[in-house]
């Protein structure tokens, strides 16, 4: 009995514990992310295949996810895949969704790029799934590992800012989306460094994104990835 007790324990610890990730693979998911985001210049921008760059992204990540998790029972939780805070944080984030609402519907109707279809709809239920898959690149993986790195301590402030400059290269040419998604990463760096949730973060990054498009940016990604396959 008493050596049943003592392996449950053993068992129950190792669950528990988890072995922080070295520096040098914090190091290596930066370096998988950054080339990540440059596929996003030859598959999206000058293949013009946007679909098949979205659909292989998500499918290569989540098979590194699924191996992380293998070997960490504990990396999801450490990376903000969690609910125990979910409604805490859409909380917090709550006033700031407002404000860009109203500033997109603001300067939409004074630059007359308000084009606001059904072609939405769609958009704000499957945009927060690649939402979720860019907010963990982008926030997890690069201003996450940032704070975590051993060998370099930086400011929280120059993470944030960092991260933010570095998604905001990724949506270049277009003026208006490298403006809104450096303005989104400052606000969202500045959430997940204080309280870690992917989900809350990929949830509002999908819905004020595809309103962005259809309010300020006068784009219609429904029709430019789906409807063209139809």
């Amino acid at each position: 009995m008493k050596n049943k007790l003592t392996a449950l324990m053993i068992e129950f610890s190792n669950l528990k514990l988890t072995r922080p990730a070295s520096d040098k693979i914090r190091i290596i998911e930066i370096i998988a992310v950054a080339l990540t985001a440059t596929g996003k210049f030859v598959f999206v921008d000058y293949l013009n295949l946007r679909l098949t760059y979205v659909i292989v992204t998500i499918l290569a990540w989540l098979i590194y996810v699924i191996y992380r998790y293998k070997k960490d029972k504990l990396v999801l939780k450490d990376w903000g895949f969690r609910t125990d805070n979910f409604t805490s944080v859409i909380k917090l984030m709550l006033p700031f969704a407002i404000i860009s609402i109203l500033s997109f519907f603001i300067i939409g109707y004074f630059q007359g790029s308000l084009n606001i279809t059904w072609h939405i709809l769609p958009l704000l239920i499957t945009y927060p799934i690649w939402g979720i898959v860019q907010q963990f690149l982008t926030i997890a993986l690069v201003a996450g590992n940032l704070n975590n790195l051993k060998c370099m301590k930086l400011k929280k402030i120059s993470i944030i800012f960092i991260t933010a400059i570095l998604f905001s290269i990724v949506h270049y040419p277009s003026t208006w989306l490298m403006v809104g998604t450096f303005t989104l990463a400052l606000f969202y760096g500045y959430v997940y460094l204080r309280v870690k949730n992917i989900y809350a973060l990929g949830l509002f990054h999908g819905w004020l994104g595809a309103l962005f498009y259809y309010t300020v940016v006068n784009q219609d990604p429904f029709a430019d990835v789906f409807l063209k396959y139809l």
